[in-house]
């Protein structure tokens, strides 16, 4: 898979040949896409097949650790070049709501001792292109920018006690997951890969244009990555500082858009992922 993946999206930044995926010298948004759908399929593979295992493939996590930044930063350009900011955040808050439901209902119909997981990078982006957004606004104008912080805020104290409010309404609503709640009402800590993820975004988005800073910025966040990973010991070794390996993709974008294909990873996202849970829970778990 992975060499067909750098094969098909990959080999055309070396040798500089036009195609569908990518326009000119370097990778399109397109090409970025599918090589970080590939890194998150290995990814998840690594998570439902042989995370429990002590002799899992750690390769798969290493590469998978290039995904979420390679969605993040076509996420950002995306975000400079989209015709209405206001359509883009709303579709990714309504993607977030039904990734939301999807997964409580997996886990509801699905049970298993490990459960689905949450997946819902719709969340995080969203979260991204709203403090954009709202950071840019109060350089303009001052007035409108505390609005908008203040309102992010009440969102964070709507967070506490959403729950409480929905069981008011609900009485028989089983419980909620503060997972399940953000997917609805935004929490900056609590989402995927959490609130230092989010602010790394914005700060891709604010040095897309400075590529010598962003370069320094992303290598001392993969080391904090690395340092943080260290003092935890999360899976015996530090990996998710390897998502440093990105950067090189990202320094080969060409600001094209390359083939279309938006609504192809909207349905791969949730469809991969319970197609992985369902093979290693129900199928070839359970033989």
């Amino acid at each position: 898979i992975i060499i067909f993946a750098m094969k098909r999206f990959g080999r055309d930044v070396v040798f500089k040949i036009k195609s569908g995926y990518l326009e000119g010298n370097g990778m399109s948004t397109f090409g970025l896409k599918m090589l970080a759908a590939t890194f998150m399929l290995l990814d998840h593979v690594y998570l439902y097949f042989f995370a429990p295992s002590l002799d899992a493939p750690l390769i798969l996590t290493c590469i998978g650790r290039m995904a979420y930044p390679l969605f993040l930063f076509c996420m950002v350009w995306g975000y400079h070049y989209t015709r209405s900011r206001k359509v883009y955040l709303l579709r990714l808050y309504l993607l977030s709501i039904f990734m939301t439901v999807f997964c409580y209902a997996v886990d509801s119909y699905f049970p298993t001792e490990n459960g689905f997981g949450f997946h819902n990078i719709f969340l995080s982006l969203f979260l991204v292109g709203a403090l954009i957004s709202t950071i840019e606004i109060f350089q303009k104008d001052r007035k409108r920018g505390i609005v908008l912080f203040s309102v992010i805020f009440a969102v964070q104290v709507l967070y506490i006690y959403a729950e409480r409010i929905l069981r008011a309404v609900f009485p028989s609503l089983p419980g909620l997951s503060g997972d399940t709640i953000t997917g609805i009402v935004p929490n900056l800590y609590l989402n995927e890969y959490g609130f230092e993820f989010v602010a790394l975004g914005v700060l891709m988005y604010f040095l897309k244009d400075r590529k010598e800073l962003f370069c320094a910025a992303y290598i001392l966040f993969c080391i904090a990555q690395f340092s943080a990973e260290m003092i935890s010991g999360e899976l015996g070794l530090p990996v998710q500082w390897l998502m440093i390996a990105a950067l090189p993709l990202m320094m080969s974008y060409n600001h094209e858009k390359g083939r279309g294909m938006k609504y192809f990873f909207y349905v791969f996202y949730p469809a991969h992922a319970f197609l992985l849970f369902y093979l290693a829970n129900f199928a070839v778990g359970s033989s």
